[in-house]
């Protein structure tokens, strides 16, 4: 998909409302609980919200959770009020701002610290040998702007390569066989190519320096603006609901997992490599921000998030983003982060005294 297609499809997000809203088929509970309706990916750092819901974390919530494959179907239903929460990957806010759409951050919510990976196929010695080659990335996506930072780190021009859109599935596909000289794959996707590619390298991960550091690769929740004006305490409540989810599963991985698991329809040895076995977030590859370290993320709280990141770190991810997004040419300029980013309710949260 190129800049164009991605940029028709940005201007065109409410011709997809019908189709993306026969995706969704929630049935009416019974009781008067507060309906609170999420999509995202099939992902294991979005599976809280299974465990929020197996364990009645928030029991005047009915809180669903609808697995979209494609963000834009989610984003598109999230700025019809058709769902209420999108948990997805960080990129999307300058991406929102420059289509005025009534969707916001309220919150970072896992650091990839590890799951990500930049994969070369063995026959590139070199960065310079990207140079006219193909390469996997999600285009549109955090994995395109982790390819071009790897490029430019590298002296290669970011925009010297064709940038081929895949899936992971079809990622780790391209890379066995050739298509493509190196991709941007996160787990367990990253693990299936270089076991099937002898010789396949390693040449950038989320756990290390800068990329650590940057929190470039990291997942979000989005909110309908409208929804949290109008109701207010329930999405405060959706909140809190996800991190004791988060803080529940650090006491029970091992039943969480399963949760997510079945929440997700996915083996439970794809979830433990993902976010780990023992609940501390480090022995997977993906890290589940608990309150307090969200809570600093968004500025909201005192104290700086994990791996060398700083206090306020997602206005920072959305400057970092944006700039990138205008160098690809998918938005035309630089925005305020504030007209996408609002943590209120993390501060409401932390200044009630919560602390997950």
């Amino acid at each position: 998909m190129n800049k164009h297609s991605y940029l028709a499809r940005a201007s065109l997000l409410a011709a997809t409302l019908v189709s993306a809203a026969a995706l969704l088929s929630i049935t009416a509970p019974a009781s008067a609980a507060e309906k609170v309706r999420v999509s995202g990916l099939t992902w294991p750092g979005y599976g809280f919200w299974f465990i929020a819901k197996d364990k009645a974390l928030a029991p005047d919530l009915d809180i669903s959770y609808q697995t979209i494959e494609d963000p834009f179907q989610s984003f598109a239903l999230l700025s019809s009020g058709q769902v209420e929460i999108v948990s997805s990957t960080a990129e999307f806010g300058p991406i929102a701002a420059s289509q005025d759409m009534p969707v916001r951050v309220v919150a970072y919510g896992n650091a990839s610290h590890g799951t990500d990976k930049l994969i070369l196929r063995p026959d590139i010695k070199d960065p310079a040998q990207l140079k006219g080659q193909s390469v996997g990335v999600m285009v549109g996506g955090l994995p395109q702007i982790m390819m071009g930072i790897y490029l430019e780190q590298n002296g290669v021009p970011f925009d010297s390569v064709k940038y081929v859109n895949v899936i992971m599935d079809q990622g780790a596909a391209a890379m066995i066989s050739g298509t493509v000289a190196a991709a941007q794959l996160w787990e367990p996707f990253a693990s299936q190519a270089l076991a099937s590619v002898p010789g396949a390298k390693v040449v950038a991960s989320t756990a290390e320096g800068d990329w650590a550091a940057t929190g470039l690769i990291a997942d979000a929740h989005f909110m309908n603006e409208a929804w949290v004006q109008k109701d207010r305490a329930t999405a405060v409540k959706a909140m809190k609901a996800m991190y004791d989810a988060i803080a529940w599963w650090k006491k029970n991985p091992a039943e969480g997992n399963k949760i997510i698991a079945n929440g997700l329809k996915m083996d439970v040895a794809d979830v433990e490599l993902v976010i780990g076995k023992d609940g501390t977030g480090l022995d997977g590859g993906l890290y589940p921000l608990t309150f307090i370290e969200a809570a600093r993320s968004c500025g909201v709280a005192p104290g700086d998030p994990p791996f060398g990141q700083k206090n306020g770190q997602l206005y920072e991810h959305f400057k970092l983003t944006n700039k990138w997004w205008v160098k690809f040419g998918l938005v035309k300029e630089m925005y305020d982060p504030a007209k996408t980013i609002d943590c209120s309710i993390l501060k409401e949260l932390y200044e009630s005294g919560y602390r997950g």
